[in-house]
């Protein structure tokens, strides 16, 4: 990791799909960029095991864990912070945040997400527009 790049932090619920480009492009010098943390709300996410694969710590979180979303997303911005986060990456994180999250990081917080909310909204909203006209 060169000293000058910016550090993201990722959440993922998932396969990590977009995770991997991430990683990818980062790795590859497409961008300015190092993932230096990978958080999952889900304990068999396989983004956690990609995160593994590069070397990358990465962390389970768990809500149920938690008396309610504030102290939760308080972990999480603990642990972030942790790892120096100047950007988070929601890539496929399959719950909303709140200004708990946002407000901590100053607003850098980018969502890439499958659904195109509110209308359509989970893992096929592509083909739910599309079905719709």
């Amino acid at each position: 990791m060169k000293k000058d790049r910016l550090k993201i932090g990722v959440l993922a619920s998932g396969r990590g799909s977009n995770l991997q480009a991430i990683i990818d492009a980062s790795e590859n010098g497409k961008i300015n960029a190092d993932v230096v943390v990978v958080i999952s709300d889900v304990p068999d996410a396989y983004a956690l095991e990609r995160a593994k694969k590069h070397g990358i710590p990465n962390f389970h979180i768990a809500p149920k864990g938690f008396n309610n979303k504030k102290e939760y997303e308080d972990a999480i911005v603990r642990k972030l912070k942790e790892h120096g986060v100047r950007l988070v990456l929601l890539a496929g994180y399959m719950r909303v945040v709140t200004g708990v999250l946002i407000n901590a990081f100053g607003g850098n917080v980018m969502n890439i997400h499958p659904a195109l909310l509110p209308s359509f909204k989970g893992l096929h909203a592509q083909r739910q527009a599309l079905e719709y006209g």
